[in-house]
């Protein structure tokens, strides 16, 4: 696993994580966290000490390492781990890590401070890119994939939802405590912890099981707006392929958010994206097509953010034209005259990483999609998607990949299609419909 381009001080060498196994015991009130890490790790190379990303808010108060007890030193978001002997290439181990403290959230260049959030009245849990070290201790790199199990006791009147299935909910005394099991590999971005007092609601139709968790006064409006949810499922997993997830789960936290976030097998919302109008139906759209695009096929580097973020914004305009919504044709048209009065000075194949969550990278993302389809044809298209989605499955991909994929199912060469449109800041014209 070699260091990410973009954020090469993020995440660590020499070995990676195949399973988290999280105890957490969270306080609403005092926004107290005391937690229980438990790592499965596999050394890439001889290991003499080792680093963790853990949070500075937290204080570490025992590691160990297969079982004893090791030295150890915390400074600058980074945990150093000394094994009481070197482990050798190709060896299993575990690490278990005790702290407690309170969860700070990371600052980040894009959209201030992200990661474990305390909320009035609750806690949730946006992580994208590096938020994650502030609940828990792990290897934050987005190439490092891993299984997880949560256990989460926070006050009964609390509901929590989490990355992966329900497994039980136990009260004892005052508390709850939450269980979850993530056997779908996930990186550590895209773990999640919602708590609040929600209403627990099943959305009825489609294939795939759907619940989410909303405010109480928000549900009436909630089962308007995310009411085509279930046809908006099968309408992407006609265009995409089979949902990568055994449920999907969504949130809606009773306060503002300026985007919603997607989680593997999750995404959260803000209360201003539900109006009983549906206003907001292009994100519902835009999040559920996350779960194939960016948590089933992650990217191996974040300069390749288009992958997931052109993608998901190709699916709204999808969603659109299935639902009896504005053509595809036409949303690409607007996004075009919209960005030929921006700067051409984006490559949308490599942004940069003050730039990669750019929505020029999001539009012009789509609209390479769209160039490939009126060039393909619907037919050739969508079997290259379906191709795309089940060949890299859970895995993780590149730009490369992508459009050497592309090639295979091409009568013509598309090296001037993908130089014009990924490569070059310029603009290309946009093919007719």
């Amino acid at each position: 696993m070699s260091t990410d381009s973009y954020l090469p001080e993020h995440g660590n060498g020499g070995y990676h994580v195949k399973h988290y196994d999280l105890e957490i015991d969270y306080r609403v009130a005092t926004n107290r966290l005391a937690g229980k890490a438990g790592l499965k790790a596999v050394a890439d190379q001889a290991l003499v000490r080792f680093s963790l990303d853990l949070g500075s808010g937290f204080r570490v108060e025992r590691v160990t390492v297969n079982g004893k007890a090791v030295r150890y030193a915390h400074r600058l978001q980074k945990l150093q781990v000394t094994p009481a002997k070197p482990l050798p290439a190709g060896e299993r181990f575990t690490v278990d890590v005790r702290y407690t403290g309170t969860p700070q959230p990371v600052r980040s260049r894009w959209w201030g401070e992200i990661g474990w959030e305390q909320l009035e009245d609750g806690a949730m849990v946006a992580s994208q890119p590096i938020g994650a070290p502030s609940w828990f201790p792990c290897n934050d790199h987005i190439a490092n994939k891993a299984t997880y199990r949560m256990s989460v006791t926070t006050a009964s009147p609390y509901a929590v939802l989490a990355t992966g299935q329900f497994v039980s909910a136990r009260t004892k005394a005052s508390t709850t405590t939450w269980v979850y099991d993530q056997k779908v590999p996930t990186p550590t971005y895209l773990a999640g912890v919602q708590i609040g007092q929600y209403d627990l609601v099943e959305l009825m139709g489609g294939t795939v099981p759907q619940r989410a968790g909303v405010p109480q006064q928000l549900v009436t409006c909630f089962r308007h707006d995310f009411g085509r949810q279930p046809d908006m499922m099968d309408v992407f997993i006609r265009s995409f392929g089979p949902y990568p997830h055994p449920s999907y789960t969504v949130v809606v936290v009773d306060e503002e958010l300026e985007i919603p976030i997607e989680a593997q097998g999750l995404s959260v919302f803000g209360a201003n994206h539900v109006d009983g109008l549906r206003t907001a139906e292009n994100l519902v759209a835009h999040e559920l097509a996350h779960q194939w695009f960016g948590n089933s096929l992650t990217i191996a580097d974040w300069r390749h953010i288009w992958l997931h973020e052109g993608f998901a914004t190709y699916a709204e305009w999808l969603w659109s034209e299935s639902s009896g919504g504005v053509p595809a044709f036409v949303l690409a048209g607007r996004a075009h005259l919209a960005l030929s009065r921006q700067p051409r000075d984006i490559r949308v194949a490599d942004p940069g990483v003050r730039r990669m969550f750019d929505d020029r990278v999001y539009q012009r993302g789509a609209l390479t999609l769209h160039a490939l389809r009126a060039t393909l044809g619907d037919h050739a298209f969508f079997a290259l998607l379906h191709e795309w989605t089940t060949t890299n499955r859970h895995g993780l991909v590149t730009t490369e990949d992508f459009t050497a994929m592309a090639a295979r199912h091409s009568k013509h060469p598309l090296d001037g299609l993908f130089a014009a449109w990924l490569y070059s800041p310029a603009l290309p014209a946009l093919p007719k419909p």
